[in-house]
C-alpha cells in the first residue's frame, strides 16, 4: 500500500505541474484573465492572469517534499501521550501511514483544483463542478473507511503502549 500511495502522489505531482505547464506555455493558452478563487458555490470571486496557476504546483511540491522530509526522521516525533520503548516503533508507523495517507490527499486535491479550473475556463465556463468535489469527499471516506474496523485495535494499541 506504501508504494501504491506513494506512486499516485508523485504521479498527481507530475500531472498538476504538466496540466499547468500545458495550460500556461502550451499551444493552445488559456486567455489572459481567468478565474484563480471560487466560492463554496463553485462561482468565482478572484480573477487573474494564467501565471497565477504556477502557485498551485508550487504550493503542492513544497508540501509534498515537506511530508517526505518529516517521514524521513520518525526518531523526531513527539506524541501527546507517554510511550513505552517497545510501543513507540507501533506509533511511528500509524504516523507514517497518517503522512503518507495525507501526502497522496493533498496532491490529489491540488491536481482536482487545478484541472477543474483550467478545464472550466478552457471551455470558457465560471463555474467548478460541484460534483468533482462531492466526488472527492466520497472516495476520501471510501478510501479511510476500511481503516474504521481497526478503530478498536488502535485504541488497544495506544493504551497498551502508554
Amino acid at each position: 500500500m506504501r508504494k501504491t500511495l506513494e506512486t499516485i502522489a508523485l504521479f498527481l505531482l507530475v500531472f498538476v505541474w504538466a496540466v499547468t505547464a500545458n495550460a500556461v506555455l502550451g499551444p493552445h493558452r488559456l486567455p489572459g484573465r481567468i478565474a484563480t478563487h471560487f466560492n463554496a458555490a463553485g462561482q468565482p470571486d478572484g480573477w487573474g492572469t494564467p501565471g497565477m496557476l504556477w502557485l498551485i504546483p508550487v504550493v503542492g511540491t513544497v508540501i509534498y517534499l515537506s511530508m517526505a522530509l518529516v517521514a524521513r526522521y520518525p526518531a523526531a516525533f513527539r506524541f501527546p501521550l507517554r510511550t513505552t520503548p517497545a510501543g513507540r516503533p507501533q506509533l511511528e508507523a500509524v504516523a507514517l501511514r497518517m503522512i503518507l495517507w495525507l501526502k497522496a490527499e493533498v496532491v490529489c486535491l491540488f491536481a482536482w483544483i487545478q484541472y477543474e479550473t483550467i478545464h472550466a475556463m478552457r471551455l470558457g465556463q465560471s463555474t467548478l463542478s460541484a460534483v468533482g468535489a462531492a466526488g472527492g469527499v466520497r472516495d476520501h471516506w471510501m478510501a479511510h473507511r476500511g481503516h474504521a474496523p481497526r478503530c478498536p485495535r488502535t485504541l488497544a494499541l495506544l493504551k497498551a503502549v502508554v
